[in-house]
C-alpha cells in the first residue's frame, strides 16, 4: 500500500565535507554539480524538492538556487536535516537523498517511491556492502518522528541505527552500486568526477 501523504524531496547538503576537504555538493559529474543533479533527479518524481543546508551555507550561490530548509539543530549530523524538514512540514513524507551519490539513477528513485510502505515508519534499501539500511536514500514518514526524537534524545544520532531499530521496510537495490558515495579524494580516483572550487 503506498503512503497516503505527499512525498517531497530533501537533498542533504549541509555537511562539513571534512574528509573531502572541499564542498561535496559542488563535485561535478558530466559537467553538472552533484547538488544540481540530485535536485533534478528528485524533481522528475516529486512535486517539491528542498535543499537541506546548515545556516552558514544557506547563502552559498549553489544552494540559493533552490528552496531551502536550514538546519535548526547542531552537531547531530544528517538527522538535523530530517528533523528540520519535519518541523517545517510535519504532514509530509520525506524522500531523503545525500548529495554525494554520483551513481544515483531514476530507477533507484522510482523503485523506492513505488515500494514505499504505509505500514512502516520508513522505507529504505539494503546496503549491498553489509545488508544494513541505507539511510540517505530513504523515505521517512511522519510516523517516524517519535522514533527519531526518542533516539536523538538518547544521544543516538546515527540515521542508520535509527532505521535498524525502527519499523522499516527494506528493499533490494535494483541497481547495485547506485548508492555508493564519495567521501574523500581517494574515493574520486578513477571516477571521472571533478572538484570545482
Amino acid at each position: 500500500m503506498p503512503v497516503p501523504e505527499p512525498v517531497w524531496g530533501l537533498v542533504l547538503a549541509g555537511g562539513k565535507s571534512r574528509r573531502m576537504g572541499s564542498d561535496k555538493a559542488s563535485l561535478t559529474v558530466d559537467g553538472e554539480a552533484q547538488l544540481d543533479r540530485a535536485i533534478r533527479m528528485l524533481g522528475a518524481h516529486l512535486d517539491r524538492v528542498f535543499v537541506s543546508t546548515s545556516p552558514d551555507q544557506a547563502g552559498d550561490p549553489l544552494r540559493q538556487k533552490f528552496e531551502q530548509i536550514v538546519d535548526g539543530y547542531e552537531n547531530i549530523g544528517p538527522v538535523a536535516g530530517i528533523l528540520s524538514a519535519m518541523d517545517q512540514h510535519p504532514a509530509v513524507s520525506w524522500l531523503v537523498l545525500a548529495c554525494d551519490l554520483p551513481n544515483i539513477d531514476d530507477e533507484t528513485i522510482s523503485y523506492l517511491m513505488d515500494n514505499a510502505s504505509a505500514e512502516h515508519e520508513a522505507t529504505a534499501y539494503h546496503s549491498v556492502r553489509d545488508d544494513l539500511p541505507e539511510p540517505l536514500c530513504a523515505i521517512y514518514r511522519p510516523a517516524s518522528r517519535p522514533s527519531i526524537d526518542r533516539f536523538v534524545g538518547q544521544g543516538k544520532n546515527c540515521p542508520r541505527k535509527i532505521l535498524i531499530n525502527s519499523p522499516t521496510k527494506l528493499l533490494r537495490q535494483p541497481n547495485p552500486g547506485a548508492l555508493h558515495n564519495i567521501n574523500s579524494p581517494e574515493d574520486l580516483a578513477g571516477t571521472g568526477i571533478e572538484l570545482v572550487q
